[in-house]
């Protein structure tokens, strides 16, 4: 089926490749649904509920049926659209969806039960009996449902992701966007010319017209130099644009080597931007739309643009002898291009009276056809005249039942297209996405000469209001015919008229949604399944929306449609979660330390998004709890030092700065002065306990918030929501330096000591004050705080002095007899303080569930004060925090999530009375603690509780105590 000439293909760079195992080749700048096409492969696939056999549509992205398996084993690709997938040499495709063979698929045999499985019918047909759901319907679906399958195979091809910022995003490489592009470069304006195809210019590459006196695709080629010439303009086909967000940010994915038979290593196969824009051009052009009338499913029957594009872009013809139907003036443009290619016109039949033009083959006006005959393939349409029907013999059928401007993105923020009578189709809405602007056939500028005067005139207006003046041009000539059109959606008659080719919905199925009330566009949608295709019904969603109008007495207006949501077409998962393979899934941050504990041995654990040393071993110690042990009696005797860097660190300024965190902390920190440091309790909105930290005062309206680990970005986003939503008349400004700053906490009976010798000058601080600090010159922020219990510091520098100062902390301590220490021996040390983590404040209690109401001030409001006040939350009987010491003393196998059970009570749930949070053996204390929380617990203390784990079939007789273990003055901390 190739042409002897013409086209725009490689013919002297010949390839081959395979399909469902059989050899064929193309040439370079084919897809592989022209090579296909011009091996006269007319069954590319299966539909999705009846099996029936389906082949090649359309020339582009809104393809329905030509979905295939691209490559083999982990690498293979399901569901990629033959249309958009350029041929390489060794391309190896398998066709989807059918049993044991795409020329005999057993689950053909669906489409004779077809009158049992019409709209709706899975949800009337498995219901009953209810048993079988599980065992029967359940299986069955499952195993019917999907196309494409993956290979489970793990894969390991890359994939990226990037970020770019423009004045000009140009969406759309069709006449309007070279023209709006060319505009934009020519005024200096940075811009971004992005184009799903692999090959800009749109419909210009797939008509015969000329464009400034020449062929439309050498004009493109002149453009496409020129602005591949600019600096300021950067050119990216094989780019779809899939999705429209706030702040001028769009999501784009570039194919980048799904087209190359041996990628490099290092090349990624799709990469996904973010794409911030000042400015946009949606010049995505238009989607050609069917008419529905009986078996117009069968293979051969396509578009008329396609068609055009498969005749004069890739030089194939999909039929030797073509019939052409429809109600526009493309069904003439599309006969003319035939014989021009030397293909045999079969009929060509216009659905409109009194238009017809002149043909060298017959002409029917006001016909319309009404059957096709053939199975695999078309043999013979059925055309109705007003005279009676003609059978006319072909094998190919171009359909054109209009335009749809193709302005998804536009919606892509609630808006709802507006209906335009005269071109019977919906237009983009005025003004939906801000910064958006829809130009030529995306907003029904049909001709190619007011495409091209569309997009200049908007790119100008959109380069003075950015500034900049906009250049001399004249916009070339070009094809400037009017859009005529007889709005017609389907043609009556015996048999089923297909909509939605996937997912095998008929004219039938719409309007019997209608009869059972199913009126609304979005019910109909998805009582039908109309539009619910990998296509998502990008040529029938109008079609069955005017059906559905008829059936049930609306205007298409009125009726409306459905939600256009992003993305415009698939994005495979792995593009989205680029960099997210293996380790990568979840990121990996490292502290300044990471390096220094990886060599001392230390294991390191998950903490957040953090890794965190666990313990540092030393020689000798052959078990985890040798070096928790001997580090937090380290801590305790001499000194320590620990890595806090990954505690939330938040930048508060303003001098609204003092008034804000006292409505987003239960206590007061305005009363706080410079240079002193406060302890604060952060509530939800629903009054649970969100977090907890210190805030320093460093100046009169600067201060620094510490957040714990795992809340660090909750706390984040809670203080935005507060400052934008709670509180916008406070002035203030707070940005998140956790990265910035490393800091470490010295801690024990020498830690001044130690810091005196590190520091530039002696350290001076009193318990919870703060100040400057210098080590080496180097100027940091010094905190005297303390998690441990003992006296202690916090010591922050820039962080890419920290692995420098870890060394040289750590250095010291071990000359006094101290050192590092660890995760585990961190949680030792506050386990015997009764010191909270988010063990604790897990999302489930309140301040008056971990002993802090008094916390919650009266004097003032706060987040989550109200609520907290409700009697259920102030309940004596509530769960509250307390501590455990074994009975019997020493060492026991306690462990977080055991429940509390009264002393001889059955360990069911109804006599459940709390849960262990925290366990550790504390070497001051001589055995093991926990923290839990028990009804009515600080009621009880010095009662017997029984600890059972149910997991590991453990009980465990404890002692009912004080949170606080170890010092309960606080006198060693605030020595």
């Amino acid at each position: 089926m190739r042409l002897d000439k013409g086209g725009l293909i490689n013919r002297g760079h010949k390839l081959r490749f395979s399909f469902d195992g059989v050899g064929y080749s193309g040439f370079a700048g084919d897809t592989l649904a022209s090579a296909l096409m011009a091996s006269d492969v007319r069954v590319v696939g299966r539909s999705f509920k009846y099996h029936r056999p389906r082949g090649i549509v359309t020339a582009g992205s809104d393809e329905p049926n030509a979905l295939m398996t691209v490559g083999r084993g982990a690498a293979a690709v399901p569901n990629t659209r033959a249309t958009m997938q350029e041929v390489y040499e060794g391309l190896k495709a398998v066709s989807q969806n059918r049993w044991p063979s795409l020329a005999f698929d057993l689950l053909s045999l669906n489409d004779l039960a077809a009158p049992f499985l019409g709209a709706g019918f899975y949800y009337k047909t498995f219901m009953w009996p209810k048993s079988f759901w599980e065992n029967v319907y359940e299986p069955l679906i499952r195993r019917a449902a999907g196309l494409g399958a993956l290979s489970w195979e793990a894969n390991d091809e890359r994939y990226e992701k990037a970020f770019a910022h423009c004045d000009l995003l140009v969406i759309g490489a069709g006449p309007t966007g070279l023209m709006a592009a060319l505009t934009a470069g020519r005024a200096g304006l940075d811009v971004i010319l992005a184009d799903e195809d692999a090959r800009m210019g749109g419909r210009l590459l797939g008509e015969r017209e000329e464009v400034g006196g020449q062929p439309g695709h050498l004009w493109v080629a002149e453009v496409l130099a020129e602005l591949g010439a600019m600096p300021n303009v950067r050119l990216m086909p094989r780019t779809t644009v899939t999705g429209a967000y706030d702040g001028g940010t769009y999501g784009a994915l570039e194919r980048v080597s799904g087209h190359v038979a041996a990628p490099a290593p290092d090349l990624p196969r799709e990469c996904f931007w973010r794409i911030t824009a000042r400015r946009a051009v949606l010049a995505t052009g238009a989607l050609e739309r069917q008419i529905a009338l009986r078996n117009n499913d069968r293979p051969g029957v396509m578009t008329a643009g396609a068609l055009r594009t498969y005749l004069n872009r890739y030089a194939v013809s999909p039929g030797r002898k073509v019939a052409v139907f429809g109600n526009t003036a493309d069904i003439y443009r599309t006969a003319r291009d035939l014989m021009a290619a030397g293909v045999e016109v079969a009929c060509v039949a216009d659905a409109r009276e009194g238009v017809g033009e002149t043909l060298n083959c017959p002409v029917y006006e006001g016909a319309r056809v009404e059957d096709v005959a053939g199975r695999r393939r078309v043999r013979e349409v059925a055309v109705r005249r007003a005279s009676g029907v003609v059978r006319v013999a072909a094998d190919c059928l171009a359909v054109t039942g209009g335009w749809n401007p193709a302005m998804h993105l536009t919606c892509h923020m609630g808006a709802r297209p507006v209906w335009d009578a005269g071109l019977a189709a919906f237009v983009p809405p005025d003004g939906a996405v801000p910064g958006l602007f829809p130009a030529g056939a995306a907003r029904g500028r049909f001709s190619t000469q007011a495409c091209l005067a569309d997009g200049r005139g908007i790119a100008a207006r959109l380069v003075e209001e950015m500034g900049k003046t906009v250049p001399q041009a004249d916009v070339p000539e070009a094809e400037d015919g009017t859009y005529d059109i007889s709005p017609l959606w389907t043609v009556p008659g015996k048999g089923r008229a297909w909509l939605d080719l996937q997912n095998d919905v008929t004219v039938k199925d719409v309007k019997q949604a209608a009869r059972e009330n199913f009126s609304s566009v979005e019910h109909m949608k998805r009582y039908t399944t109309q539009g619910m295709a990998t296509d998502q019904g990008k040529g029938s969603n109008v079609q069955a929306l005017a059906i559905l109008a008829d059936a049930t007495g609306r205007g298409i207006e009125e009726t409306g449609t459905t939600t256009f949501r992003p993305p415009y077409t698939p994005v495979s998962i792995a593009a989205l979660g680029a960099g997210g393979q293996g380790k990568g899934f979840a990121p990996e941050r490292h502290t300044t330390s990471h390096a220094a504990s990886i060599a001392a041995g230390a294991p390191m654990i998950e903490a957040g998004l953090w890794y965190r040393p666990s313990y540092f071993p030393r020689e000798g110690e052959t078990t985890w709890r040798e070096a928790c042990d001997r580090e937090a009696a380290m801590v305790r005797d001499t000194v320590g030092v620990c890595d806090v860097s990954t505690l939330g660190k938040i930048d508060i300024q303003g001098p609204d700065a003092a008034a804000f965190l006292d409505f987003v902390y239960t206590n007061t920190f305005s009363t706080l002065k410079e240079g002193r440091v406060r302890y604060g309790l952060m509530l939800r909105e629903d009054g649970h306990v969100m977090d907890d930290g210190t805030t320093a005062r460093l100046g009169p309206d600067h201060y620094v918030m510490t957040t714990t680990t795992a809340a660090a970005g909750q706390v984040m986003q809670h203080l935005d929501v507060v400052a934008q939503c709670l509180r916008p008349d406070l002035e203030l400004r707070f940005a998140s330096v956790t990265e910035q700053w490393a800091q470490f906490a010295v801690a024990g009976p020498r830690a001044k000591e130690l810091l005196d010798a590190v520091c530039d000058a002696p350290v001076d601080l009193p318990f919870m004050g703060c100040g400057p600090v210098a080590v080496g010159g180097i100027a940091g922020r010094l905190f005297r705080i303390s998690f441990s219990g003992e006296h202690a510091y916090e010591i922050a520098l820039p962080a890419r002095y920290g692995a420098a100062l870890f060394d040289a902390l750590v250095a010291k301590a071990e000359e006094m007899g101290g050192g590092a220490y660890g995760m585990e021996a961190l949680n030792v040390l506050r386990i015997e303080k009764g010191f909270i983590t988010h063990a604790e404040i897990h999302g489930r209690v309140t301040a008056f569930d971990i002993g802090m109401q008094g916390m919650v001030s009266g004097k003032k409001d706060c987040v989550g004060k109200t609520m907290s006040e409700r009697p259920g939350l102030m309940e004596p009987a509530r769960e509250r925090l307390v501590g455990l010491r074994p009975v019997s003393g020493g060492e026991l196998p306690m462990v977080g999530g055991a429940h509390l059970f009264e002393e001889g009570a059955d360990p069911v749930r109804v006599n459940d009375q709390g849960y262990v949070t925290s366990v550790g053996y504390c070497p001051a204390l001589g055995e093991s603690r926990a923290l839990a929380f028990l009804k009515r617990g600080p009621d009880r203390m010095g009662e017997r509780i029984s600890v059972v784990d149910h997991v590991r079939g453990e009980t465990i007789l404890c002692e009912v105590v004080p949170p606080v273990a170890f010092d309960p003055e606080g006198g060693r901390l605030r020595d």
